[in-house]
């Protein structure tokens, strides 16, 4: 699936970007420093035996924060595995691969605000 670099479109929000790649990496972020958005990347994991995906981890850790805005996004052939993952986790909002650009910055441009 085609996934745009949405970075420039982050910085031209005003946002500070921060990248990572790995999950623990990125919960290791979050204890240090409280962001106001995160955008996630969602891949359905079949093979983990008692999760959906590693996603699972990085929404857990800031649950209780809810000034901090989850943005995911998903290929909608992974829709019913979101579900379930919505059914545990608060997400403010899930778009589908490829993100929808001008969507994406109404939202965030209002998160921002």
């Amino acid at each position: 699936m085609f996934h745009p670099n949405l970075r420039p479109l982050y910085e031209r929000l005003g946002f500070r970007v921060h990248t990572e790649f790995a999950v623990r990496r990125a919960i290791s972020h979050l204890r240090r420093e409280k962001p106001k958005v995160i955008v996630a990347d969602f891949y359905f994991q079949p093979d983990f035996r008692d999760r959906v995906s590693n996603l699972e981890s990085l929404l857990a850790s800031v649950q209780s924060s809810e000034e901090v805005k989850v943005l995911v996004l998903y290929e909608a052939a992974h829709q019913h595995a979101l579900d379930r993952l919505l059914q545990r986790f608060r997400i403010d909002a899930a778009l589908t691969l490829p993100a929808d650009e001008a969507r994406l910055e109404a939202m965030l441009a209002e998160w921002r605000a």
